[in-house]
């Protein structure tokens, strides 16, 4: 299943937090991060998804 996490978050980072913590306050930071930023999303999103 981290598989398919990594990959929905490489191509749409919030969703892949999503799918790993639901409507937290890591979703709507990685919105933010991908906002200002589409690599910031994607890092976050991979980290949030590493660490759990």
């Amino acid at each position: 299943m981290d598989i398919i996490r990594i990959i929905f978050a490489i191509l749409l980072p919030p969703v892949g937090v999503f799918l790993q913590v639901g409507l937290g306050l890591h979703f709507w930071l990685n919105i933010l991060l991908t906002i200002l930023g589409y690599i910031p999303g994607i890092v976050h999103a991979i980290w949030i998804i590493a660490r759990r």
